[in-house]
């Protein structure tokens, strides 16, 4: 009897170990790590026939060499990435050039923040009616600039939070500030991609805003387009500021294996070298290349 009872406490301990296992690998058989992407944001996630490759595809599979594991891209709608990590039932991760927000911190963890970007505004080069700022040598352009135009923009991206922020805010709508484009006539249209946004100018918009890695290689691409960097107004000129970002890679709440290892990785990869770059910087000229 004792023995029967020894035997079944091992088989007991024994699957336990192995749900503990798999809980931490997002509940997989395997050890395999399933990621939501979006692939349609190059430098940091983009298709190279039918492969996702990118910045964060790099990051990630470094995470796998870590834990042993497997790691699978899977391309999905950005707007539903949060919500899936969340659950935790079809991915343990997503990784697509996230941006940190309260909001997002309180379905998801979020690994220590690995780039910090600026919302850029993508414009038809021969536009003369986007009024640019020029302030020591630096040209960006204001969100006052934009008001009464379509704005383009990626659904539930931080660009569209954003603009969708200036267009609709007031103190008296739950937002507590009032948004610099409100009651000036100015729209916003959702596309699915970046691209798309931008393929709709001159059309359906007039400018797009989004960050701006993405912004700057759909520039490269298109000579009758052009970007700038977008400001928030100061008092005075020189208290303009960037409208700036950071993004991170998030998981399942209570996943600590996983975003314990992500974290490790983005800080060794976040050491600065002699040059002042990080690996990450370098990631990105390589992927902005497209892999070249």
């Amino acid at each position: 009897m004792k023995k029967f009872l020894a035997i079944a406490l091992s088989a007991l301990m024994l699957v336990s170990c192995v749900v503990c296992l798999t809980s931490c690998f997002g509940n997989n058989e395997k050890q395999e790590i399933i990621v939501h992407t979006n692939a349609f944001f190059a430098p940091f996630e983009y298709y190279k026939g039918t492969e996702i490759k990118g910045v964060d595809v790099e990051i990630m599979n470094m995470v796998g060499e870590k834990l042993g594991a497997d790691i699978k891209f899977e391309n999905t709608e950005f707007s539903a990435i949060i919500d899936n990590v969340q659950k935790g039932i079809v991915c343990d991760a997503g990784a697509a050039g996230i941006t940190i927000t309260d909001q997002r911190k309180e379905k998801v963890d979020f690994s220590i923040p690995y780039y910090t970007s600026i919302q850029y505004v993508i414009f038809a080069a021969n536009d003369t009616s986007v009024a640019t700022k020029t302030v020591d040598g630096k040209e960006y352009i204001v969100w006052e600039a934009l008001a009464g135009k379509t704005i383009g923009v990626q659904t539930d991206t931080t660009g569209y939070i954003y603009t969708d922020g200036e267009i609709n805010a007031t103190e008296d709508n739950d937002y507590g500030y009032d948004g610099v484009l409100y009651g000036t006539n100015t729209t916003c249209n959702t596309y699915d991609t970046a691209q798309l946004a931008a393929d709709a100018i001159g059309n359906m918009t007039d400018v797009v805003v989004i960050d701006q890695l993405p912004a700057q290689y759909i520039v490269s691409k298109n000579t009758s387009l052009k970007c700038l960097p977008l400001y928030y107004s100061g008092e005075t000129d020189a208290d303009d500021a960037p409208v700036e970002e950071q993004y991170a890679i998030c998981v399942t709440k209570g996943n600590k294996v996983l975003l314990d290892a992500i974290n490790e990785v983005l800080e060794t990869l976040l050491v600065k070298d002699s040059d002042g770059q990080t690996q990450v910087d370098k990631l990105v000229m390589k992927h902005m290349g497209l892999d070249d």
